[in-house]
Parts: structure tokens; sequence; C-alpha cells
């Protein structure tokens, strides 16, 4: 079973204050153009865009906010075009980061990164240094009111599940990345208010710090995750 990382708690409900302040849009929109420009324009046959309209929908964001990002995303309105970096490194104490990154401007990104890790007392590591302490899966989360892991379980016996956690009022399951739509969908149809459905890199172990690393640690994520051109971060800190 993948480690369990207390930021990923931190983060999904980060992510609905996000949405209530339309911080979210902006992030989400870069995603809808280049999923768009990758897979296309239609839902149907771009499992990756049909997951992030649904999840402009979770958040309330205007449909027409998501129709231009997809046609910006391929070609029919002009745009920003925006390319997908992930960065690695060390945060305070040690712990292992994975910045992923979208960006119209990779000097001023990487600029941004390296004054940031510089004023935290961070070091960025080659690529490669620290993502193999990860694995990159599939993850959903799921509202555990009125339902029980054994139920959950017994539900998602004939599809392609790596494993169950449970957080605060919530199921995590993890799944190949190319199971996650085909598992949200089956959560669906069987009345579960699916949360958040994702690819993210969830690390194979997670380390523990002492409180004052600990706060440290998580002002660094709280302050990467506050950079415009950053998407997603993620740790080993359990």
């Amino acid at each position: 079973m993948s480690g369990h990382s207390k930021w990923s708690t931190i983060k999904h409900k980060k992510a609905k204050e996000d949405a209530k302040r339309g911080k979210l849009f902006t992030k989400l929109i870069k995603e809808i153009s280049v999923a768009s420009r990758v897979g296309g324009g239609d839902p149907e046959g771009n499992p990756r865009l049909r997951l992030l309209l649904d999840k402009a929908k979770e958040i309330n964001m205007p449909l027409e906010n998501s129709m231009r990002a997809i046609k910006r995303g391929t070609g029919e309105l002009p745009g920003v075009t925006y390319e997908r970096y992930n960065y690695e490194g060390y945060g305070p104490a040690n712990a292992a980061v994975i910045i992923e990154v979208l960006t119209d401007n990779k000097n001023r990104a990487i600029a941004e990164l390296r004054a940031l890790f510089t004023r935290k007392g961070a070091t960025i590591a080659e690529s490669g240094a620290v993502s193999w302490m990860f694995d990159r899966l599939g993850v959903i989360r799921i509202s555990s009111e009125g339902h029980t892991e054994d139920g959950l379980l017994e539900h998602l016996l004939s599809l392609e599940v790596k494993d169950i956690s449970s957080e605060e009022n919530v199921f995590v399951i993890n799944c190949d990345v190319k199971a996650l739509d085909e598992i949200k969908s089956a959560l669906v149809r069987l009345g579960y208010k699916v949360e958040s459905a994702e690819i993210e890199w969830v690390p194979k172990n997670t380390m523990q710090l002492d409180s004052s690393a600990e706060e440290k640690m998580y002002e660094f994520l709280n302050a990467l995750e506050d950079l415009d051109d950053v998407q997603n971060v993620y740790t080993n800190l359990g």
C-alpha cells in the first residue's frame, strides 16, 4: 500500500477554499487547454478532458470558461500555449517534493521556483532524483458518509483498484491511471459522492518530521502552490 501523505488531505481541503475564491479557475482553465491540445476537444474521446470538465462543474466554473479553454487548446481561438514541466527537490528537513508546472514562460517559472527554494532553505534536484520514491496513480476521493469500507471493497472487486484508505470522512481509492475514468464512472453509478478524481504522484513511503520541521515544510509547500505557474505539489511527508 502506498504511503499516506497528510499533505494530500490538506491540499484537498485547500482546493475547496480556492474554488470558493475562484482561484482554482485559472489553474483548471490551463489544464483544460492543454488536455484539448493533446487529446482533442471532444470529451467523449478524451478521458482526461472529461475528468477536467466534471471538475469544472463541481466547482461551479462557468461553462463558457471551459468552452473557451477547449477552443484555445484546439486552435479555434487564439491564446497562450502552456507547456508542462516537472521539477523535483527537497524541502526543509529533506522531505521530497515534486512540483508540476504549467507555464507559457519556462524561464520565469524556474526563476520563481529557484528564488523560493533558496528563501525557504530547500534544494532543487535533478530530474529523477526523487520521482522514484513515488508512483503515478489515479486517486479518487469519495464521501464515506453512509458507506462502509467493506461495502466499497465489494463494489470494486471487479475493477483495477490498487488500494483503499480512509481519511477524515473520505475514502481514498488508488488505481492505475488508465482505470481512473472507468472507476469514477462506476462509483457514480453506484451512488457514491465523488469529491475528486485526479492523477497524482503518490509516495511509496512517507517520512515523519518533528512539529517544528513539519510546520516549516507546510509553509514551503503552501508557498509553492501559491506561485502562478505551479499546478500541483506532492511530497512524501507523512
